[in-house]
């Protein structure tokens, strides 16, 4: 092609009119009307409920602040929130510490080991309603099998979810059964890419396993580690499958969280106002936690940047 042809086509190309340019909103308006549908709006809706005084069956009022003032007087509120705090510590805390100690251990080489990858995996595609009822019969005091272990080994039955001290503790031993798994497989994935110039270093000094594991393993799997405290985190936090179908708050409310006291109120006691002042507060609970949790993660560094 000449120059005087490409020159002619830069200027017909430069002279087109934008009215030409691609339209891409009748692509965009569907997913935007179905998102203001599916978010926006029951967010919205909430928020007005929660400045109303409204029970299923009466008129509906506006209250103002009442609904939130009155969550600051409630005493049972405090206490699921305790419950909450409680509940998600412990099923973050259990699941990190077993989760890389299994991750530690697949990491090694030896016999069979994706076959037993796959069984340890196996808890967490079952459905948490599943769980629930099979750990429930595993609790019962009477013909429960863990407390028939127990018996073999010389200690006596344990009352489990049936009991205002040890429901929640419970309650995280299946939280923990179940999504160990998850953890193990974070884990393994940052063991995988760990480089191997560092412990080779390390074994020319001497360096013993804990050491390796210590000041090598540990720091550079770090990241990876807080990826899973915060999925465990935000997971835990809003809890309500396995806790309300193994003991719907109870003993009593031993075990009744912010998801189980919401529940009820807006479902049972059918206040729906408080119940989405309740929600609005925790909704407020869980972005200040996950702001938190991305901040800290933020401060930590990938294991790349320092192995370079």
């Amino acid at each position: 092609m000449s120059i005087e042809a490409e020159k002619a086509t830069a200027i017909s190309s430069r002279s087109k009119p934008s009215g030409l340019a691609p339209n891409y909103w009748p692509f965009v308006v569907p997913a935007l009307i179905v998102i203001a549908a599916v978010i926006v709006f029951p967010w919205v809706f909430t928020l007005w409920m929660s400045v109303n005084s409204w029970t299923l069956g009466q008129a509906q009022a506006f209250s103002g602040w009442d609904n939130y003032l009155r969550l600051a007087t409630d005493t049972r509120f405090w206490d699921s929130l305790w419950h909450t705090v409680l509940y998600t510590v412990l099923a973050v805390i259990g699941p990190l510490f077993l989760g890389t100690l299994a991750a530690l251990i697949f990491d090694a080489q030896f016999p069979l080991r994706g076959l037993l990858r796959g069984i340890f995996v196996m808890p967490m595609m079952a459905t948490p309603v599943a769980i629930a009822l099979v750990w429930t019969m595993m609790f019962h005091p009477q013909l429960g099998v863990l407390n028939y272990l127990l018996s073999l080994v010389g200690i006596g039955p344990q009352e489990w979810i049936y009991n205002q001290t040890s429901v929640i503790p419970s309650l995280v031993l299946v939280e923990t059964w179940q999504w160990t798994p998850l953890i193990m497989l974070i884990v393994l994935g940052g063991l995988a890419a760990l480089p191997r110039e560092p412990y080779e270093s390390a074994e020319i000094d001497g360096a013993n396993a804990w050491q390796k594991f210590r000041y090598l393993t540990l720091p550079m799997i770090a990241p990876f580690l807080m990826v899973g405290v915060i999925i465990r985190s935000i997971d835990a936090v809003k809890s309500f499958d396995i806790i309300y179908a193994m003991t719907q708050g109870g003993p009593g409310t031993a075990s009744e969280t912010i998801n189980i006291y919401l529940y009820n109120t807006a479902f049972s006691y059918y206040d729906i106002g408080y119940g989405s002042a309740m929600a609005v507060v925790f909704f407020v609970v869980i972005v200040a936690l996950s702001f938190v949790l991305m901040m800290v993660r933020a401060r930590t560094n990938w294991s790349d940047t320092e192995t370079r």
